[in-house]
């Protein structure tokens, strides 16, 4: 498996893309919960309904 960036490895290069990763990491996937890809795809959809539908923003 290959470190989540941006081509270019700059964060600026496509900041939505990093920070709807960054808070996957930090707020969903704990480390070490995943090891199989099958799991991991689940706890991403998972994450990403909970994200949209479930989670409080605070622009809202």
């Amino acid at each position: 498996m290959t470190c989540s960036m941006t081509e270019s490895y700059d964060p600026y290069a496509n900041a939505m893309a990093e920070r709807i990763n960054g808070i996957l990491k930090q707020e969903f996937i704990e480390v070490g919960k995943a090891d199989k890809l099958d799991i991991m795809k689940l706890l991403v959809k998972d994450s990403v309904t909970i994200y949209n539908q479930h989670r409080l923003h605070l622009s809202c």
